[in-house]
């Protein structure tokens, strides 16, 4: 009697994980990484709002470099999980075989992965990108890598950390600053009229 119970209850376990895992692997297939070079194609230069080149300015286009190979971070999970695209998925970053195009906190990192909303099509129509796998940074997106796991986390504003972001930069440096306004010049006094003469009143 027992047995046959053990029997059941291992069959509904084992059909339970077939039918549990094609739904993480449709999840895992649904959208793949890019890279970096693809996004720069349609954000870099003036018109595009100088995005790409503001990126390379930030601590995110340099994120590798602050991992202490000699420790192993380069290859540790922990750190390879906030500071690359897509890490531990079949098309993100993988450090046995390093693509620079998916290292560093890249585009994707905090858009999602973009194969299928990186055209200029869906671009352009948020709902359809969004569809496609675009993620609209929230705070949450953020503090997902930015908390107390870090071991050098000190603490995270995002109201400031959105000021001077990638996307935020290139305004910040464009608009004009404001020009003081000039003192309005003062009304010359006014010259107190000379007395008449005692001739002058006779005319």
């Amino acid at each position: 009697m027992y047995r046959k119970i053990a029997v059941l209850f291992l069959a509904i376990v084992v059909f339970g994980a077939f039918a549990v895992l094609p739904a993480f692997a449709a999840e895992e297939a649904a959208h793949d990484y890019v890279g970096n070079s693809k996004c720069k194609m349609c954000h870099k230069g003036e018109k595009k709002g100088m995005i790409w080149e503001n990126w390379l300015e930030t601590k995110h286009a340099k994120a590798m470099e602050s991992l202490d190979a000699e420790k192993g971070e380069d290859k540790n999970p922990e750190c390879l999980k906030c500071h690359t695209v897509g890490f531990g998925t079949a098309t993100g970053y993988n450090p046995e075989a390093p693509d620079e195009n998916l290292a560093n906190v890249g585009c994707e990192t905090c858009h999602g992965p973009g194969a299928d909303y990186k055209s200029m099509k869906v671009m352009k129509d948020r709902e359809l990108a969004v569809a496609a796998g675009m993620i609209v940074p929230t705070e949450e997106t953020c503090t997902s890598c930015h908390n107390e796991a870090s071991p050098t986390f000190k603490g995270f504003n995002y109201e400031e950390a959105l000021a001077t972001g990638t996307h935020n930069k290139a305004a910040a440096e464009e608009a004009p600053a404001e020009t003081p306004a000039e003192p309005e010049a003062e009304a010359p006094a006014e010259t107190p009229a000379e007395p008449e003469t005692e001739g002058e009143k006779d005319k």
